[in-house]
């Protein structure tokens, strides 16, 4: 059997960076994870090819050669993954669908021509589509409500990608997260019990990529890397001395609770196996908005101290913060912009609520026949898919002006500045050459902020105290900064499509004049 595994593009997006990317020639920030996960499922006597369409298209010879079409992807991806579907039926070719969007809206998916239909998680579903395939069916829903044991889970199929256009590689210890939070479809995917993978698996998976000559940044896809932190700190015990052993090639990114905080030994473990980077769901500091949510956990401890916390320990905190939360009152958007300012967190991915497919929000909101569109997007650029309990305009309009100040770019170096000085100072780095791509990126980094920009004075000033204060920050420091190459731009973007759909929103529920 040959086939050929499809991955969607994804939309321009807070996480895109495709400016900062230019910078160090690569072309996407992380691989499918999920899409080589299933090939290392697959018998693997078949012939396997994967085409990421975020690096480039699947050519004319590629398609040709399936015999089969595998296609995954998230909610953000669905456009092109509908499209994509409707490509390989044209071309007469059969039509495997599996992934988080495929799962929580299956129907979607098969009104465009799927053929198999392989959902929830795919260590189990996946082995029963090999049979039906086996047995010559055409045609086939697959389903389970049992959750994987991902100690079983195969070390991906690494191997079968385009390795060196990625600026990270991807593992995954854990899913499953313990909290509740209405909006949150984690849950409803992988359940509330963490199940977790052993460390000497994950390690394998680690060893399997350094053998494959992979050094630099790996991203810990784990929507809540503490979410069983017994296990985690098991993990990360084996993991400090396999990566002193290996004079630290990788250092690693994660997504955890904000009760990270309230772990010092937790955090010193991360710190001493080279995490350098943690997003946290901040969502508001509106505390009436969060226990709405049933976000409980941000409410044991001020936010601001647990971000200080986390900060000081040499953990870099990325933060997430919405808005239009039910009972939210006005000046939601300017209360987030205050706190980002306050806490110096340089990125600080802001969006309007969505209720995605299946969540208790979402349940919620159908029953109270608030739900406009039944679908949702997980992206910075389209407004709220429910009528919120205040005015979409008054919402919208908070957040376009959030998003702007935000990024400013004045407001976002003196931001990263601020940050960087309080910043614990980071442990190991590895030793590793600076080679001619990374000079060519500081080059053009220092020419487009340094000589270019109207804030060229304050980047040269606080890059000068950031030396002074501890060379070994600069490195990470510059990093942040060139993400400005990206937000910068993005805020336009988001400030122009948000004022269009909402000049569109209005003017459809206005009446029509008679003639």
């Amino acid at each position: 059997m040959r086939v050929l595994l499809i991955y969607p593009l994804f939309p321009k997006s807070f996480w895109s960076f495709e400016k900062t990317l230019r910078l160090v020639d690569r072309k996407v920030l992380l691989p499918p994870l999920g899409l080589i996960t299933v090939a290392a499922i697959l018998p693997q006597e078949w012939e396997l090819k994967l085409v990421d369409r975020n690096i480039r298209s699947v050519s004319d010879s590629e398609w040709d050669w399936a015999e089969l079409i595998i296609i995954s992807g998230m909610i953000v991806q669905k456009e092109d993954l509908l499209t994509q579907i409707k490509e390989a039926k044209k071309r007469g070719k059969p039509v495997a669908v599996g992934g988080p969007y495929a799962t929580t809206s299956p129907e979607e998916v098969e009104a465009v021509g799927t053929d198999y239909l392989v959902l929830d998680e795919g260590e189990i579903t996946l082995p029963m589509f090999v049979k039906a395939i086996e047995r010559g069916e055409t045609k086939g829903i697959f389903r389970t409500p049992e959750k994987a044991d991902v100690t079983k889970t195969p070390i991906p199929r690494y191997d079968l990608l385009e390795i060196d256009a990625y600026d990270s590689m991807s593992v995954q210890f854990s899913r499953g997260c313990p909290f509740q939070c209405e909006f949150c479809d984690i849950i409803v995917l992988y359940g509330r019990k963490p199940r977790t993978k052993t460390p000497q698996q994950l390690i394998s998976e680690l060893e399997h990529l350094y053998n494959l000559g992979w050094r630099g940044g790996v991203f810990m896809v784990d929507d809540n890397f503490i979410g069983n932190k017994r296990n985690v700190k098991l993990l990360l015990k084996e993991l400090k001395v396999w990566m002193q052993a290996k004079d630290y090639p990788f250092s690693f990114d994660t997504e955890a609770s904000v009760d990270l905080a309230q772990d010092p030994e937790l955090m010193e473990l991360m710190v001493d196996c080279s995490f350098k980077k943690v997003f946290l769901g901040i969502e508001t500091p509106d505390e009436s908005s969060l226990a709405l949510t049933q976000k409980f956990q941000n409410t044991r401890d001020p936010l601001s101290e647990s971000v200080d916390k986390i900060t000081r320990a040499g953990l870099q905190v990325m933060a997430g913060f919405i808005i239009g939360f039910d009972g939210e009152k006005a000046g939601a958007g300017d209360r987030i912009v205050r706190f980002v300012e306050q806490t110096a967190i340089p990125i600080a991915m802001f969006s309007m609520l969505q209720a995605l497919p299946h969540t208790a929000l979402w349940h919620r909101l159908e029953k109270e026949g608030r739900l406009i569109d039944r679908g949702a997007n997980i992206n910075q650029t389209t407004l709220m898919n429910f009528i919120p309990t205040r005015p979409m305009e008054e919402i919208a309009q908070e957040y376009i002006n959030g998003f702007w100040q935000l990024y400013d770019p004045e407001r976002y170096l003196d931001r990263v500045y601020r940050y960087f000085m309080k910043l614990g100072i980071p442990k190991h780095s590895g030793k590793r050459r600076l080679d001619s791509k990374a000079v060519s990126a500081i080059l053009t980094l220092f020419w487009r902020q340094g000589i270019l920009r109207q804030t060229r004075w304050i980047f040269w000033r606080n890059l000068i105290k950031i030396m002074l204060h501890n060379i070994r920050l600069l490195p990470f420091y510059l990093i942040v900064c060139a993400y400005l190459e990206h937000f910068a731009e993005y805020r336009e973007i988001v400030r122009e499509q948000i004022s269009n759909q909402l000049a569109q929103s209005i003017s459809y529920r206005q009446p029509s004049k008679a003639a």
